[in-house]
């Protein structure tokens, strides 16, 4: 499981719906509403998603999801982990690819480099970084900005995201701090039309459902050493180590 097959998918497949979305335009109509002679007492405002986000990012995070180019929802199947384990997977992306390459799958290298940010880069001059902005009991929210690079005859095009993981938790077995998970992530992308239009005409149809299997990868991503440990806790200390110095 290639991290970097996530964000090409979702990126790519966001780039070119988005071109597709910027060439409808829709006029709202003006509706009339009656006089009431009566008025009905407010009902509270939901809670959004984004309330927890810090304020320094606030504004940040409002625009991309105001103004993305597409936006993509995915589940992962129901599965049972320790929850600690699980929530310290989502705070150390890095460590997470680590996992990946001991369990001999390919995996690209994800950076630390401080601060909270993580980086990630390709041969073909993607490149991105990202970090956690806000958080729940149950969700946690990143911000990403970049650049993404398909191949060389198309040049890079700018990208923003944020992705929204949230992953209620049912007691599976309170001894051993086991929960049973269904997480889901929604993922907002904003970038330039003109890009979008490029790759749309190079990806053509197929661009939605690449998307969404680029947010289906993202939760795989932290899923599955999880599952992993859960499994076999025996194995944790070793999967979940720093790289090795000179590495």
């Amino acid at each position: 499981m290639a991290f970097s097959r996530f964000l090409r998918r979702t990126v790519l497949g966001g780039l070119a719906v988005g071109a597709c979305a910027a060439q409808v335009s829709a006029v709202e109509p003006v509706v009339v509403y009656p006089r009431r002679t009566a008025t009905a007492p407010a009902m509270p405002a939901a809670p959004s998603p984004f309330d927890p986000v810090i304020p320094e990012y606030r504004e940040a995070v409002a625009l991309v999801v105001k103004n993305s180019t597409l936006s993509v929802k995915a589940t992962d199947d129901e599965f049972v982990a320790h929850a600690k384990v699980y929530d310290w997977l989502l705070d150390h992306p890095d460590r997470v690819s680590l996992a990946w390459q001991r369990m001999n799958v390919p995996c690209v290298e994800i950076t630390d480099v401080g601060n909270g940010w993580f980086h990630w880069a390709d041969e073909h001059g993607s490149e991105l970084k990202w970090r956690v902005v806000g958080r729940s009991a149950d969700s946690i929210i990143w911000y990403a900005t970049g650049k993404m690079k398909p191949g060389s005859v198309i040049p890079s095009a700018p990208v923003k995201a944020v992705a929204v993981l949230k992953a209620p938790r049912q007691v599976a077995d309170e001894r051993i701090g086991a929960v049973t998970l269904e997480p889901s992530v929604t993922v907002y992308m904003q970038t330039e039309s003109r890009a979008a239009s490029a790759l749309l005409r190079m990806i053509g149809p197929a661009a939605p459902r690449m998307a969404e299997q680029g947010a289906e990868q993202f939760l795989l991503f932290f899923s599955g050493p999880a599952r992993h440990i859960h499994k076999h806790p025996e194995k944790a200390p070793a999967l979940l180590a720093p790289a090795a110095k000179g590495k």
